[in-house]
């Protein structure tokens, strides 16, 4: 009788498991941490097939690496997991697809198997000649670690749905073929040893090493600051703890070796190299006679910052870098950490100087950040050139378009300090520029303005060639962006620029002049030194170590430097407003004057600002006439109050989007008070409350897609 009820019960468990042919009705599983493991997935055994009894589970192809990552940190049984066989097929080259056919096909299994080399001896009886069971070939180095480990699944992306994969967990469990655990802490024979942990270092800590090593910390100063970690956290617990010196120099040889130009020519190069690093690339686009070459680069940890520093936050597309001196230009996408220091989150090398290819590369990076995460969204994206099809972005990121003026600033005003040897010449002329694009917001029309301008100073001859040459074909469309599109404030000037000339004083220096020319030279700076160096001092920041070693760093911006300078620092000896001063913080008894102050096109005499960049003394003072109203207020600062009007005078037809839009005003208002009330009660510093104010005013209330 007991034989007979379970024999209806495993005909009961037949019936109800679904076959393979029903494994696209699955769930399709997005776990809502970074990395996850098998335990957070719900597997279902299916009957039928090459599967028949395997759990399955169906995820989306994205998050393969997630789960591996995840699966890598079981807590009784550390792990690695090593691509042991590899197969891909290409779209159309099957008929009649299976349901379970595969685009690609691979097979993880544990590092600590599946040949079990616990018992044999070094040097006895070893046939060298011998190919280790998996068909791996030789595993040199590996021999020591190996413990008969069965555990591995496979992963097949699928051909018919090739956003997805699916997993087939062949074998749960880290054991043997005796089925007894042979790694962890479950196995009694790996206690006081290495195979309690996983068998080599993680990608992290790989990365971790290698991006302080391109940046010339020295060995001994790794170990010392990896120990001081260690024991921070209470000794060692898993294989990274117990980095060695071994595993450090291994990496310097690998970055001793490795080379700057794969291939003698260029061309043929870049393919190579995208072939070597696919994880890096998340776009390219051979040149043709047809399409222009485009190249797309991300790396993992650009993309973690990207979706933590992206999301309801603002992106700068910085998109005028390398056009005389690179083959292609270099575009980059930039986010704002809380300093508003700006962190490259992914570079574009392309041959198309118009902007025609931004939907080729956009669209992907967009579905490869909201595949990690689908809420992920941007609230404002910023850009450099008006002349970009702002849909095309609105409807990439879904969130409004800024335009930033760092670019015509810096290029008008490093023109004038080139061209024009007189201060007051300058501070006139650059008050002047500034007037051509306020006349977008208010005042006499474009063209006035310029004619105005060009008759003022029209013995300035040199400069008003390069401004005819140069920016009178283009006007017109700067001064269309500035009507139709919100402007940004100074804090993002100063941030952009300052990422600017990180890339200049990096790639520009003359050692590398014979490397400008080479696309591979670009990528693998970018990849390895310039992009550890913005590692390092975002890791500086988040932990406070290596603060000593701040030289290998890049500097603060010059918003974050304005925030250093006191109030009481700033001059308001002049009643007109004509001029404003500031005392120097390095030198107390000298104060640096500040022509036009409020506006975007101020002007400094100090000698960071003489250099033609955007100085902190000049943002302290657009802060300070921005929250006290002391001087006209900026472009930014008009685009806002322009939306309001706008708004009240043609109210929307729709009275859900009315109401909507007096909610949001009276909300912000309501922000606005609270801290202010925050700041009178002495519970915050007013500077901080200036900043915030000033923050929320440009950022949070600049008009939406809709009021544009």
């Amino acid at each position: 009788m007991n034989k007979s009820s379970f024999h209806l019960k495993d005909i009961t468990i037949k019936l109800n498991m679904p076959r393979m042919e029903d494994i696209l009705n699955l769930p399709v599983q997005d776990p809502p941490c970074a990395e996850f493991s098998a335990a957070l997935i719900n597997w279902v055994k299916v009957d039928g097939g090459r599967q028949g009894g395997d759990a399955v589970a169906l995820i989306l192809f994205s998050r393969v690496d997630d789960f591996v990552k995840g699966e890598s940190m079981n807590a009784e049984c550390p792990a690695s997991f090593r691509v042991e066989s590899r197969r891909k097929r290409t779209e159309g080259s099957v008929s009649k697809p299976r349901v379970d056919g595969y685009l690609e096909y691979r097979l993880y299994w544990c590092s600590y198997g599946p040949e079990d080399y616990r018992d044999s001896e070094p040097g006895v009886g070893e046939n060298l000649n011998s190919k280790p069971q998996s068909g791996k070939g030789s595993r040199p180095g590996r021999r020591h670690m190996m413990r008969g480990c069965l555990c591995h699944f496979t992963v097949k992306r699928l051909y018919t749905r090739p956003l997805l994969a699916l997993i087939i967990y062949n074998q749960r469990s880290h054991v043997d073929k005796t089925g007894s655990p042979c790694h962890g802490i479950l196995d009694r024979d790996a206690v006081g040893t290495r195979a309690m942990y996983a068998p080599r270092i993680s990608e992290e800590l790989r990365q971790k090493v290698m991006s302080m090593l391109y940046v010339g910390i020295s060995l001994d100063d790794i170990i010392q600051h990896h120990t001081e970690v260690v024991e921070r956290h209470g000794g060692p617990s898993n294989r990274d703890d117990f980095l060695t010196r071994n595993d450090i120099r291994n990496m310097e040889r690998v970055i001793k070796h490795s080379t700057r130009e794969v291939h003698q020519n260029n061309v043929d190069s870049i393919p190579v190299w995208v072939h070597r690093h696919q994880k890096h690339v998340f776009f390219f686009r051979g040149a043709s006679a047809t399409e222009s070459f485009v190249l797309g680069l991300q790396t993992e940890w650009q993309l973690q910052q990207m979706l933590h520093y992206g999301n309801n936050s603002s992106i700068a597309f910085h998109s005028t870098f390398g056009l005389k001196k690179f083959k292609h230009r270099l575009c980059t996408l930039l986010v704002f950490d809380s300093c508003q220091n700006a962190i490259p989150v992914a570079w574009i090398i392309t041959s198309c100087f118009n902007g025609q290819d931004i939907p080729c590369w956009m669209v992907p990076l967009v579905e490869r950040i909201r595949m990690k995460d689908a809420r992920w969204k941007p609230n404002a994206f910023l850009i450099d050139d008006p002349s970009f099809e702002i849909s095309i972005l609105r409807d990439a990121f879904q969130c409004r378009v800024v335009l930033c003026l760092w670019h015509v600033r810096r290029s008008w005003m490093k023109s004038l300090l080139k061209k024009c040897s007189s201060l007051i010449l300058q501070q006139e002329m650059f008050n002047y520029l500034g007037r051509i694009l306020y006349s977008a917001r208010d005042g006499p029309s474009a063209i006035d303005a310029i004619e105005e301008f060009m008759q003022i100073f029209v013995d300035q001859f040199s400069f008003m060639e390069y401004f005819r040459d140069q920016w009178l074909p283009r006007i017109d469309m700067w001064v269309n962006g500035m009507r139709l599109l919100p402007v940004a404030n100074q804090e993002f000037n100063g941030a952009i620029e300052s990422y600017h000339l990180n890339l200049k004083s990096k790639l520009f220096g003359e050692q590398h002049s014979g490397s400008w020319m080479r696309v591979d030279w670009l990528v693998h700076t970018l990849t390895t030194e310039f992009h550890s160096l913005y590692w390092l001092t975002q890791y500086t920041g988040d932990t406070g170590y290596f603060r000593n070693l701040k030289v290998c760093t890049f500097s603060a911006n010059s918003w974050y430097r304005a925030l250093q300078i006191p109030n009481n620092d700033v001059l308001l000896d002049d009643e007109e407003l004509r001029m404003i001063r500031v005392i120097s913080q390095s030198e107390r008894s000298m104060a640096y004057t500040i022509w036009n102050p409020g506006s975007e096109f101020s002007l400094c005499d100090c000698p960071w600002s003489r250099l033609g960049n955007l100085c902190k003394h000049v943002i302290k003072v657009c802060i300070l006439c921005r929250n006290r109203q002391l001087a006209r207020p900026s472009i930014a600062a008009q685009t806002y109050r322009q939306a309001l009007l706008s708004l009240l005078n043609n109210p929307p037809d729709d009275p859900i989007v009315l109401n909507h839009a007096i909610l949001q005003v009276h909300r912000i208002q309501q922000d606005i008070k609270g801290l202010e009330d925050l700041s009178n009660s002495g519970l915050l510093q007013p500077l901080t409350i200036l900043e915030t104010n000033g923050h929320v005013v440009v950022d949070d209330l600049l008009p939406s897609p809709g009021l544009q």
